[in-house]
């Protein structure tokens, strides 16, 4: 099978909520406005070894089997902040899905990156990947989640370890939308993941997709 093909195959299931991330620009015209309560933290989701904060947003007359997006800020941001910006809450509100909004904590990065370089936190099971994936599990037993029906999304860094959970956690995530950010195990140190987020690198994604380019 050709590269093109086989690409073709991984990402086909990744266009739902590709729309729903788009649709941020596109909602903003005449955006159903959020709830007043907007969003709520959710302590006690596990033991969250890589120490995040989780805020989730449930929108009002949900039915069941509903969809669940997660969506990662980028670094210096926070929640609150990627949630105000693209307008996630009145996009939830609008399409009925539950978000969930993790969010880094300095005294784990400094600048607020989600840790996508880091080996410890970019492993099943580990820190931070394992961290996103209680709030998952929180949130599927909280209310009627169409386990089919459950996405991962981000923004820079947040997009880099958007890639980190879809690898990490296939059997969750039916697809992803990874925003301005980079392959997963682009980099396992610091000093690589500047390397890897040089404008000099060019990165063939087949590559650390185990793809080769020539088959």
């Amino acid at each position: 099978m050709r590269l093109d093909q086989r690409l073709h195959t991984v990402l086909h299931p990744l266009f739902a909520v590709i729309l729903v991330a788009a649709a941020a620009g596109l909602s903003l015209a005449a955006p159903e406005p959020a709830r007043a309560d907007g969003l709520t933290e959710i302590t006690g989701f596990g033991s969250s070894p890589g120490n995040l904060r989780m805020f989730r947003y449930a929108p009002a007359d949900m039915a069941a089997n509903v969809p669940v997006v997660v969506a990662l800020h980028g670094c210096t941001q926070s929640a609150t902040a990627y949630d105000d910006e693209p307008g996630w809450t009145a996009l939830a509100e609008r399409w009925k899905f539950l978000l969930v909004l993790p969010q880094q904590q300095s005294a784990n990065n400094f600048n607020g990156c989600f840790n996508w370089f880091s080996t410890g936190d970019i492993t099943r099971g580990q820190r931070e990947a394992l961290s996103v994936k209680q709030m998952v599990d929180r949130t599927t037993s909280d209310y009627p989640v169409d386990a089919g029906r459950i996405f991962v999304t981000g923004l820079s860094a947040g997009g880099a370890f958007a890639a980190v959970m879809l690898a990490t956690y296939p059997e969750v995530f039916a697809g992803g939308a990874i925003l301005s950010g980079l392959p997963y195990r682009c980099a396992t140190t610091v000093s690589a993941a500047f390397g890897c987020m040089s404008p000099l690198l060019e990165l063939h994604i087949g590559h650390f997709w185990g793809l080769d380019p020539g088959g």
